[in-house]
């Protein structure tokens, strides 16, 4: 059975939820849904929206956005934090190592298949020393919750996490036009995050940039899914928003094009693969990157941010080490939990998982936003023998798990306030002066009754994340 976030098992509300229980004691449906349409009706007139690769009408979503808060008290957060600074330190050491002695390797301790196949891992990153040795600037790492005092890790996005815009327009929104709500509540600030991040971008500048190094965001452009985002922090982070073809490169430095002629840029934050940064070092038919700009990052002249060759942390496979991964570069017990899980590429694990697939999800080493995955208790048994194939063929290239009870919390739907389930992506900064975490996060909830999808892109939608002084 699901942990209920707002209620105790004996039918009491827990302490974080006493003030929401009163406000919705005190509310109509009618009220709620008035509040629910100027939600609506703020995401529309900011266009806050999204897009859905394959979708036939090609057309941009409003988000769907949950009015009634999610709350989290300031104890619980405190130790969700500290195993969120803890993974994001381990993931750093992580890709210094694999880039570098390949220690952890060596000790026998991740299989050199995972790492040197992995399609993430770029070997033309060996060797090259990053900027201040960070590698993740930016993660968003994706947490479940099963009971009062367990957070799981579901998954770390250190790549171009995103979802920022829409956890920052939730607190608007929320302080708009639940006014009454939010003033009962001592809740931890979100709108600093554009200052913190242009900061941490700052601080990770190379050496030779001066004390006021320029600060860019590379976008794919405005057919990307996440081009609002883009846009959105450029905007609230004073920064320029940049395409590949507003920059260029000479001698290894990287410079924008400006009516007052070219402007060097001493950081980027780029919103854009590996494989289409540079034509010149990656894919040569990439439209989208900077010819030269692979090379003035070797000299040392620019900052990308999240570096290159991320994403050879963040895949599914990579992840069921991380517990070995904490232990071995920091010396100490994992904080946050990660789900058990099956490595599908081990003959037993791969036996156990299809004995049991109607039980299980199963996922894609390399997939994201909810797609090519298994959730076998909803899956008909057409689908769950078509994947049942795919294990077969390939197993090396699927991770399966249990079906988590994710926690629910009160949300807003069309039959009137209903337990919905939820997850957590909270965002961490890592600069040269430290790590910042972001005191909430984006909560996405499965708006469907009894879903377990989160993914905007499958239906999912967001609600603000209030950490509160209790």
């Amino acid at each position: 059975m699901a942990f209920d976030e707002m209620y105790a098992a004996d039918g009491s509300v827990r302490p974080p939820y006493a003030g929401v229980a009163r406000w919705l004691a005190g509310v109509n449906p009618e009220q709620l849904e008035r509040r629910r349409l100027e939600a609506e009706l703020f995401y529309r007139r900011g266009g806050i929206t999204f897009a859905v690769y394959g979708d036939a009408a090609g057309e941009e979503r409003i988000i769907p956005f949950d009015i009634i808060p999610r709350i989290l008290s300031s104890k619980e957060w405190a130790k969700l934090s500290r195993g969120l600074e803890q993974r994001v330190r381990a993931l750093n050491l992580f890709l210094a190592d694999i880039y570098g002695e390949q220690k952890i390797i060596k000790a026998g301790l991740v299989p050199e298949d995972l790492v040197f196949r992995n399609p993430a891992y770029r070997p033309e990153m060996a060797g090259i020393k990053v900027p201040h040795g960070i590698y993740v600037h930016i993660a968003g790492i994706d947490i479940v919750r099963i009971d009062a005092d367990d957070f799981y890790v579901l998954e770390d996005n250190a790549r171009t996490p995103s979802g920022v815009s829409y956890m920052l327009g939730g607190r608007e929104i929320c302080f708009r036009i639940m006014a009454d709500l939010y003033g009962a509540h001592r809740v931890a600030p979100v709108d600093n995050y554009p200052d913190d991040l242009v900061a941490t971008l700052r601080s990770v500048a190379p050496t030779g940039a001066g004390d006021d190094p320029t600060v860019a965001l590379l976008t794919p452009g405005q057919f990307n899914s996440a081009y609002y985002e883009h846009s959105f922090l450029a905007d609230k982070m004073g920064v320029e928003l940049v395409e590949g073809r507003d920059l260029f490169v000479r001698d290894d430095m990287v410079y924008k094009r400006t009516t007052e002629g070219a402007k060097k840029v001493d950081v980027l934050y780029r919103r854009i693969d590996d494989d289409f940064l540079d034509p010149l070092a990656f894919r040569s038919d990439s439209m989208l990157g900077v010819p030269g700009l692979f090379g003035a990052y070797t000299a040392g002249n620019i900052t990308l941010a999240n570096a290159v060759g991320t994403g050879a942390a963040d895949d599914k496979a990579i992840y069921t080490y991380m517990p070995e991964i904490v232990k071995f570069f920091l010396g100490e017990e994992p904080i946050l939990k990660n789900v058990q899980t099956w490595r599908c590429r081990n003959p037993k694990e791969l036996s156990h998982v299809l004995e049991h697939l109607p039980e299980l999800v199963v996922k894609e080493v390399h997939g994201s936003g909810g797609y090519g995955m298994l959730v076998g208790p909803h899956a008909s048994k057409a689908e769950i023998e078509e994947f049942r194939a795919r294990l077969k063929a390939k197993p090396e290239t699927y991770i399966a798990q249990p079906t988590l009870a994710l926690s629910s919390c009160p949300s807003f739907v069309q039959n009137g306030v209903a337990p919905r389930h939820v997850d957590l992506r909270p965002f961490v900064l890592t600069g040269a002066n430290g790590i910042k975490t972001v005191p909430g996060g984006l909560t996405r909830v499965a708006m469907r009754e009894g879903s377990l999808v989160v993914n905007s892109s499958q239906g999912g939608g967001t609600k603000d994340t209030w950490v509160v002084d209790l």
